[in-house]
């Protein structure tokens, strides 16, 4: 029984021990985020001048206008006239 009352104290010590280190390694992060996370800045984004906004703009543009040129090419061919079976049995 003495023995094993030993062994109780012994990991009642350790246990303290631990603990301490615990509180220690704790304050010790805490200390770290608050500075760390209270320094980001968040960067801001780039604003791009006109020229390159009127190029990217242009390209979008200038693909519609290719569609709608062609077709309105479409638009202006006559499909050929096709003749109907009925208006064939009219005739002869």
């Amino acid at each position: 029984m003495a023995n094993l009352a030993a062994m109780v104290k012994q990991l009642r010590a350790e246990r303290d021990q631990v603990q301490g280190q615990l509180v220690k390694l704790n304050a010790a992060l805490q200390a770290f985020v608050g500075v760390y996370t209270g320094s980001t800045k968040r960067k801001s984004k780039r604003k791009k001048s006109t020229a390159p906004r009127k190029k990217i703009g242009a390209t979008p543009r200038a693909r519609l206008a290719k569609g709608r040129k062609t077709n309105s090419k479409m638009r202006k061919t006559k499909a050929p006239k096709t003749t109907t079976p009925k208006a064939k049995a009219q005739k002869s």
